[in-house]
């Protein structure tokens, strides 16, 4: 089965260690994992994933993901660095679903346009973020998505609007599977340069000084519950520095589960598991995780 795959992808890498794919840095092996290089190899690699029943998943930066130490079975299609191209017209900025976060902010910023500032900083792809419908320091990625490009599980490639992607808090209608996000157009506004670039410093500068950037992680673990701050929440149990294995709540931020160095799934998926009880137990309150448990369990 792998050589059909091959002849489409001969670039394929077999029992490829999710953990150099990911920003946690952990994670078992893919059985096949492709770093695509075109949107026709991602249409014949879907094509060929339906035909032979293979399961596979589309991943961007890696950013908001735990893989299991068992690894993921089927194909893994990246897409990266190949399928990041992004242009500027007017006031629209159009970016392939590879493109970095950073870096579309920093086009925005050469096109002096103003709306990205808030993600500036997020550490994924636009793919990754228009799927989780990222956000940071009160600004959301549906607030500047003029529509999406996806291909979905027959080949075929559809363009939707703002509205119909049906954005929510850490949600579209990307997560709910079968579309596939290959590139969008953002609406921003003219700005002035200075002011745009003082906010992504301002912004950048918030992130280092209050978030665990050294260490690798998924970003923020679990999501702001109604009327809380999870971090908060975290802290307040007296949790900051909280171990188990290789894991440990950062003790700059409660609200990073962050690798020490040889974490393993398993020790993050049983601090989460161990934060959620003690937050529920003080406080009631029903920690949900942010970060996507992936693979084999």
């Amino acid at each position: 089965m792998t050589d059909r795959f091959k002849k489409i992808s001969p670039h394929l890498l077999e029992n490829e260690p999710m953990s150099a794919h990911t920003t946690f840095r952990i994670g078992g092996p893919a059985d096949m994992f492709v770093s695509v290089r075109s949107i026709s190899e991602v249409r014949e690699l879907i094509k060929a994933a339906k035909e032979t029943m293979t399961p596979f998943m589309v991943i961007g930066n890696g950013s908001n993901m735990l893989v299991s130490d068992k690894g993921i079975r089927g194909l893994v299609i990246h897409i990266g660095k190949d399928l990041s191209d992004i242009s500027v017209s007017g006031n629209i900025i159009t970016a392939q679903a590879g493109a970095l976060m950073s870096k579309v902010a920093s086009e925005a910023l050469r096109a002096e346009l103003t709306g990205f500032e808030t993600l500036s900083g997020i550490p994924g792809s636009l793919g990754g973020g228009l799927f989780m419908n990222a956000g940071a320091y009160g600004g959301e990625i549906k607030n500047v998505v003029k529509s999406v490009t996806y291909i979905d599980e027959s080949g075929e490639i559809y363009t939707v609007s703002n509205e119909e992607c049906k954005f929510s808090y850490r949600h579209s209608i990307f997560c709910d599977g079968g579309k596939y996000i290959l590139s969008a157009e953002l609406e921003l506004k003219k700005g002035d340069p200075s002011e745009i670039k003082a906010a992504m410093d301002d912004y950048n500068n918030r992130r280092k000084e209050k978030q665990p950037l050294s260490m690798p992680s998924a970003g923020s673990t679990f999501k702001r519950p109604e009327g809380y701050f999870a971090g908060r929440l975290i802290e307040d149990c007296g949790l900051k520095g909280y171990r188990v294995g290789g894991a440990m709540i950062s003790d700059l931020h409660a609200g990073f589960v962050v690798n020490t160095g040889n974490a393993t799934a398993s020790d993050v998926m049983t601090l989460i598991d161990d934060v959620r009880d003690m937050v529920r137990k003080k406080f009631g309150v029903e920690l949900e995780p942010e970060v996507r448990l992936i693979g084999e369990r």
